[in-house]
Protein backbone atom coordinates (compact mmCIF):
# COMPACT_ATOMS: atom_id res chain seq x y z
CA UNK A 1 0.00 0.00 0.00
CA UNK A 2 1.64 2.99 -1.28
CA UNK A 3 2.29 5.83 1.41
CA UNK A 4 0.47 9.44 0.66
CA UNK A 5 1.76 12.80 2.85
CA UNK A 6 -0.25 15.08 4.36
CA UNK A 7 -1.15 16.96 1.11
CA UNK A 8 -2.91 14.31 -0.37
CA UNK A 9 -4.31 14.04 2.95
CA UNK A 10 -5.46 17.88 2.43
CA UNK A 11 -6.98 17.20 -1.34
CA UNK A 12 -8.97 14.09 0.27
CA UNK A 13 -10.77 16.69 2.59
CA UNK A 14 -11.23 19.11 0.08
CA UNK A 15 -12.31 17.01 -2.65
CA UNK A 16 -15.94 17.94 -2.12
CA UNK A 17 -17.58 20.71 -0.17
CA UNK A 18 -18.55 20.86 3.70
CA UNK A 19 -22.12 19.11 3.16
CA UNK A 20 -25.39 20.92 4.70
CA UNK A 21 -26.79 19.11 7.68
CA UNK A 22 -26.34 16.82 10.18
CA UNK A 23 -27.30 13.55 8.05
CA UNK A 24 -25.01 14.56 5.30
CA UNK A 25 -22.10 15.63 7.65
CA UNK A 26 -21.74 12.27 9.95
CA UNK A 27 -22.30 10.04 6.45
CA UNK A 28 -19.67 12.81 4.75
CA UNK A 29 -16.69 11.89 8.24
CA UNK A 30 -18.21 7.96 7.94
CA UNK A 31 -16.91 8.05 4.07
CA UNK A 32 -13.76 9.79 4.64
CA UNK A 33 -12.70 7.99 7.80
CA UNK A 34 -13.55 4.50 6.59
CA UNK A 35 -11.76 5.41 3.24
CA UNK A 36 -8.70 2.69 4.87
CA UNK A 37 -10.72 0.28 6.78
CA UNK A 38 -8.99 -1.62 9.90
CA UNK A 39 -6.06 -3.62 9.55
CA UNK A 40 -7.53 -7.61 8.53
CA UNK A 41 -5.07 -9.39 11.52
CA UNK A 42 -8.07 -7.14 13.59
CA UNK A 43 -10.54 -8.78 15.48
CA UNK A 44 -14.33 -7.11 15.91
CA UNK A 45 -16.83 -7.03 18.54
CA UNK A 46 -19.70 -5.41 19.36
CA UNK A 47 -20.60 -4.41 23.01
CA UNK A 48 -23.42 -2.30 24.39
CA UNK A 49 -23.31 -0.33 27.44
CA UNK A 50 -26.73 0.85 28.82
CA UNK A 51 -27.97 1.27 25.49
CA UNK A 52 -24.92 2.46 24.02
CA UNK A 53 -23.18 0.96 21.26
CA UNK A 54 -19.98 0.29 21.74
CA UNK A 55 -17.08 -2.05 19.57
CA UNK A 56 -14.13 -3.91 20.97
CA UNK A 57 -10.85 -4.13 18.55
CA UNK A 58 -7.83 -6.74 19.55
CA UNK A 59 -4.69 -7.54 17.42
CA UNK A 60 -3.20 -10.96 18.07
CA UNK A 61 -0.45 -9.28 19.66
CA UNK A 62 -2.41 -7.53 22.55
CA UNK A 63 -2.87 -7.98 26.15
CA UNK A 64 -6.73 -8.13 26.62
CA UNK A 65 -6.59 -7.75 29.98
CA UNK A 66 -5.90 -4.54 29.48
CA UNK A 67 -8.00 -1.77 28.14
CA UNK A 68 -8.13 1.94 25.96
CA UNK A 69 -11.47 3.37 26.23
CA UNK A 70 -11.78 5.69 23.01
CA UNK A 71 -13.85 8.43 22.40
CA UNK A 72 -14.31 9.39 18.58
CA UNK A 73 -14.30 13.12 17.11
CA UNK A 74 -16.46 15.00 15.70
CA UNK A 75 -17.51 18.15 17.74
CA UNK A 76 -20.51 16.27 19.42
CA UNK A 77 -22.75 16.19 16.40
CA UNK A 78 -21.05 13.42 14.05
CA UNK A 79 -18.34 10.71 14.00
CA UNK A 80 -18.73 6.95 14.84
CA UNK A 81 -17.17 3.96 15.08
CA UNK A 82 -16.99 3.59 12.17
CA UNK A 83 -15.28 6.70 10.98
CA UNK A 84 -12.87 6.10 13.77
CA UNK A 85 -12.29 2.02 13.72
CA UNK A 86 -9.26 2.15 11.74
CA UNK A 87 -7.36 4.61 14.51
CA UNK A 88 -9.71 3.37 17.90
CA UNK A 89 -7.70 -0.32 16.65
CA UNK A 90 -4.23 0.93 15.80
CA UNK A 91 -4.19 2.67 18.93
CA UNK A 92 -5.25 -0.56 20.47
CA UNK A 93 -2.68 -2.62 18.98
CA UNK A 94 0.57 0.29 19.62
CA UNK A 95 -0.86 -0.10 23.34
CA UNK A 96 -0.51 -3.64 23.44
CA UNK A 97 -4.01 -3.78 24.53
CA UNK A 98 -7.64 -4.41 23.46
CA UNK A 99 -9.77 -0.92 22.65
CA UNK A 100 -13.14 -0.05 23.22
CA UNK A 101 -15.01 2.89 20.76
CA UNK A 102 -17.93 4.13 22.38
CA UNK A 103 -20.90 5.56 20.16
CA UNK A 104 -21.88 7.73 22.92
CA UNK A 105 -24.78 10.05 22.15
CA UNK A 106 -24.82 13.11 19.62
CA UNK A 107 -26.08 16.73 19.34
CA UNK A 108 -28.41 18.57 18.46
CA UNK A 109 -30.80 15.21 18.98
CA UNK A 110 -28.83 14.76 22.38
CA UNK A 111 -26.93 17.51 23.94
CA UNK A 112 -24.57 17.89 26.93
CA UNK A 113 -25.34 16.13 29.26
CA UNK A 114 -25.27 12.93 27.05
CA UNK A 115 -22.51 12.17 26.06
CA UNK A 116 -21.11 13.51 29.25
CA UNK A 117 -23.18 10.84 31.03
CA UNK A 118 -22.36 8.21 28.41
CA UNK A 119 -18.27 8.04 29.21
CA UNK A 120 -18.92 7.65 32.35
CA UNK A 121 -21.22 4.49 31.62
CA UNK A 122 -18.03 3.29 29.44
CA UNK A 123 -15.87 3.86 32.03
CA UNK A 124 -18.24 2.00 34.45
CA UNK A 125 -19.12 -0.63 31.75
CA UNK A 126 -15.16 -1.71 31.31
CA UNK A 127 -14.79 -1.50 35.24
CA UNK A 128 -17.69 -4.16 35.73
CA UNK A 129 -15.87 -6.37 32.80
CA UNK A 130 -13.01 -6.47 35.58
CA UNK A 131 -10.65 -4.31 34.06
CA UNK A 132 -8.21 -3.06 36.71
CA UNK A 133 -8.25 1.03 36.43
CA UNK A 134 -4.91 1.35 36.63
CA UNK A 135 -4.67 -1.02 33.33
CA UNK A 136 -6.87 1.42 31.46
CA UNK A 137 -5.57 4.28 29.11
CA UNK A 138 -8.79 6.62 28.06
CA UNK A 139 -8.21 8.79 25.06
CA UNK A 140 -10.04 10.49 22.02
CA UNK A 141 -9.87 12.94 19.69
CA UNK A 142 -10.92 16.29 18.79
CA UNK A 143 -14.16 16.39 20.62
CA UNK A 144 -13.63 12.95 21.87
CA UNK A 145 -9.95 14.40 23.63
CA UNK A 146 -12.59 17.33 25.52
CA UNK A 147 -15.00 14.36 26.90
CA UNK A 148 -11.83 12.00 28.13
CA UNK A 149 -10.96 15.08 30.38
CA UNK A 150 -14.40 15.95 31.47
CA UNK A 151 -14.50 12.32 32.56
CA UNK A 152 -11.02 12.17 34.14
CA UNK A 153 -12.65 15.34 36.11
CA UNK A 154 -15.40 13.64 37.05
CA UNK A 155 -14.04 10.38 38.37
CA UNK A 156 -11.23 12.55 40.52
CA UNK A 157 -14.36 14.48 41.76
CA UNK A 158 -16.12 11.21 43.14
CA UNK A 159 -13.03 10.29 44.20
CA UNK A 160 -13.39 6.65 41.89
CA UNK A 161 -10.44 4.97 40.68
CA UNK A 162 -8.72 6.88 38.14
CA UNK A 163 -7.27 5.68 34.83
CA UNK A 164 -3.43 4.82 33.95
CA UNK A 165 -2.93 7.82 31.67
CA UNK A 166 -4.88 9.79 29.34
CA UNK A 167 -4.45 10.27 25.44
CA UNK A 168 -5.65 13.83 23.48
CA UNK A 169 -5.54 14.21 19.89
CA UNK A 170 -5.98 17.61 19.11
CA UNK A 171 -8.38 17.98 21.87
CA UNK A 172 -11.19 20.54 21.76
CA UNK A 173 -10.99 21.75 25.49
CA UNK A 174 -12.87 25.32 25.05
CA UNK A 175 -16.02 25.82 22.94
CA UNK A 176 -15.96 29.36 24.31
CA UNK A 177 -13.79 29.39 21.23
CA UNK A 178 -11.30 32.25 22.94
CA UNK A 179 -7.76 30.45 21.36
CA UNK A 180 -6.05 32.74 19.63
CA UNK A 181 -4.96 30.08 16.84
CA UNK A 182 -8.77 30.04 15.82
CA UNK A 183 -7.35 33.53 13.98
CA UNK A 184 -3.59 32.95 13.54
CA UNK A 185 -3.89 29.18 11.91
CA UNK A 186 -7.53 29.54 10.31
CA UNK A 187 -5.57 30.39 6.77
CA UNK A 188 -3.74 26.60 7.21
CA UNK A 189 -6.33 24.71 8.95
CA UNK A 190 -8.53 22.68 5.86
CA UNK A 191 -11.49 21.45 8.04
CA UNK A 192 -12.02 23.48 11.10
CA UNK A 193 -13.09 27.14 11.32
CA UNK A 194 -14.71 29.41 13.52
CA UNK A 195 -18.42 29.69 12.08
CA UNK A 196 -18.74 25.93 12.45
CA UNK A 197 -17.29 25.33 15.51
CA UNK A 198 -19.43 27.72 16.69
CA UNK A 199 -22.12 26.13 15.05
CA UNK A 200 -21.01 22.70 16.96
CA UNK A 201 -20.86 24.61 20.25
CA UNK A 202 -24.46 25.95 19.93
CA UNK A 203 -25.78 22.52 19.00
CA UNK A 204 -23.87 20.75 22.22
CA UNK A 205 -24.32 23.14 25.06
CA UNK A 206 -27.80 23.70 26.18
CA UNK A 207 -29.16 27.23 26.31
CA UNK A 208 -28.79 28.22 30.26
CA UNK A 209 -25.92 26.51 30.32
CA UNK A 210 -22.25 28.62 30.58
CA UNK A 211 -19.97 27.05 27.94
CA UNK A 212 -17.01 27.63 30.44
CA UNK A 213 -18.26 25.26 32.31
CA UNK A 214 -15.60 22.69 32.77
CA UNK A 215 -17.70 19.74 31.81
CA UNK A 216 -18.22 21.18 28.38
CA UNK A 217 -14.90 22.99 28.58
CA UNK A 218 -12.30 21.12 30.49
CA UNK A 219 -9.80 23.75 29.44
CA UNK A 220 -11.73 26.01 32.56
CA UNK A 221 -11.68 23.03 35.07
CA UNK A 222 -9.50 22.28 38.10
CA UNK A 223 -6.18 19.63 37.33
CA UNK A 224 -5.17 18.80 40.05
CA UNK A 225 -4.45 14.97 41.01
CA UNK A 226 -5.21 13.87 37.09
CA UNK A 227 -3.42 10.91 35.81
CA UNK A 228 -0.28 11.63 32.97
CA UNK A 229 -1.52 13.04 30.10
CA UNK A 230 -0.38 13.17 26.24
CA UNK A 231 -1.58 15.38 24.27
CA UNK A 232 -0.75 15.41 20.82
CA UNK A 233 -1.66 18.07 18.49
CA UNK A 234 -0.54 19.52 14.93
CA UNK A 235 1.03 22.37 14.21
CA UNK A 236 -1.38 23.63 11.54
CA UNK A 237 -5.01 23.61 13.53
CA UNK A 238 -7.07 26.48 14.50
CA UNK A 239 -7.50 24.13 17.73
CA UNK A 240 -3.82 24.01 18.30
CA UNK A 241 -4.08 26.82 21.38
CA UNK A 242 -6.50 24.41 23.04
CA UNK A 243 -3.52 22.20 23.24
CA UNK A 244 -0.96 24.36 24.22
CA UNK A 245 -3.35 26.34 26.91
CA UNK A 246 -4.23 23.15 28.17
CA UNK A 247 -0.90 21.67 28.93
CA UNK A 248 0.09 25.04 30.85
CA UNK A 249 -2.61 24.61 32.94
CA UNK A 250 -2.43 20.64 33.96
CA UNK A 251 1.55 21.15 34.43
CA UNK A 252 1.13 24.39 36.76
CA UNK A 253 -1.07 21.86 39.00
CA UNK A 254 1.61 19.58 38.88
CA UNK A 255 0.05 17.04 36.65
CA UNK A 256 2.95 15.03 34.31
CA UNK A 257 1.99 16.23 31.12
CA UNK A 258 3.46 15.27 27.47
CA UNK A 259 3.09 17.83 24.96
CA UNK A 260 3.85 16.59 20.58
CA UNK A 261 2.92 19.62 18.40
CA UNK A 262 3.71 17.70 15.19
CA UNK A 263 5.36 20.14 12.70
CA UNK A 264 2.85 20.78 9.37
CA UNK A 265 0.14 18.17 10.40
CA UNK A 266 -3.48 18.62 10.89
CA UNK A 267 -6.65 18.23 13.12
CA UNK A 268 -6.31 14.08 14.05
CA UNK A 269 -4.20 13.32 11.60
CA UNK A 270 -3.91 9.77 13.22
CA UNK A 271 -7.13 9.08 11.27
CA UNK A 272 -5.36 8.35 8.35
CA UNK A 273 -2.63 6.06 9.73
CA UNK A 274 -2.70 3.72 7.06
CA UNK A 275 -0.80 5.65 4.89
CA UNK A 276 0.30 8.47 6.18
CA UNK A 277 4.03 7.60 8.16
CA UNK A 278 3.95 10.82 10.43
CA UNK A 279 0.23 9.25 11.78
CA UNK A 280 1.44 5.73 12.51
CA UNK A 281 4.51 7.31 13.90
CA UNK A 282 2.39 9.29 16.30
CA UNK A 283 0.60 6.10 17.44
CA UNK A 284 3.63 3.96 17.97
CA UNK A 285 4.85 7.42 20.70
CA UNK A 286 1.08 6.90 22.06
CA UNK A 287 1.91 2.89 22.26
CA UNK A 288 5.00 3.77 24.04
CA UNK A 289 3.27 5.87 26.44
CA UNK A 290 0.44 3.83 27.87
CA UNK A 291 2.47 0.96 28.03
CA UNK A 292 4.75 2.77 30.25
CA UNK A 293 2.08 4.21 32.25
CA UNK A 294 0.68 0.28 32.50
CA UNK A 295 4.09 -0.95 33.88
CA UNK A 296 4.37 1.46 36.10
CA UNK A 297 1.25 0.49 38.28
Amino acid sequence: MAEVGVNEIRALLGAKPRPQGWAARRARIEEVGAVWPAAPDISLEQAALDGVAAEWSLAPESDPSRAILFFHGGGYCSGSILSHRRMASEAGRAAGARALAVAYRLAPEHPFPAAYEDALAAWRFLRAQGYAANKIAVGGDSAGGGLTLALLMRLRDLQEALPACAWLVSPWTDLTLSGETLTTKDAADPLLHRPYLEELAQAYVPAGVDRKDPRVSPLFGAFGGLPPLLIQVGSEETLLADSTRLAAAAGAAEVSVTLEIWPRMIHAWHLWNARLPEARRALAQTGAFVQARFAAD
